[in-house]
């Protein structure tokens, strides 16, 4: 479950920042944005997150309610990205973040589904 914390948080520390520290390149990758300050926005908001996550991975145990935030961002995000490839409103790159998203999704479905082993808060 820490493995899963530090693995996340990373991903939304480093994917939430940079659009922020380096909108250009993010354009590049992902496509040309109309509402910049709304990407820094999301970005932002992820990024903090993964902040949390890093942090609750050196803990002794997780707590509910963070690991429930973590698990609904996942689905959230993962959601979005279907939801709006499909749609062709954003570059289809955005369906490998959709993978990740999914492996969060899935990894702490698994891991709730007895939260009496350690670890749980």
């Amino acid at each position: 479950m820490r493995v899963l914390c530090a693995l996340q948080g990373g991903y939304y520390f480093l994917s939430g920042l940079w659009p922020v520290l380096h909108m250009p390149s993010f354009e590049r990758v992902t496509g040309d944005k109309s509402d910049e300050w709304l990407v820094v926005t999301i970005g932002l908001l992820v990024a903090a997150t993964g902040v949390a996550l890093l942090r609750e991975s050196r803990q002794r145990s997780i707590a509910n309610s963070l690991a429930l935030v973590a698990a609904l961002q996942a689905f959230a995000l993962f959601s979005v990205d279907i939801v709006y490839v499909w749609a062709g409103r954003i570059s289809s790159i955005y369906l490998g973040d959709a993978a990740v998203e999914g492996v969060f999704v899935a990894s702490w479905m698994w891991l709730y589904r007895d939260r009496t082993q350690p670890g749980w808060g």
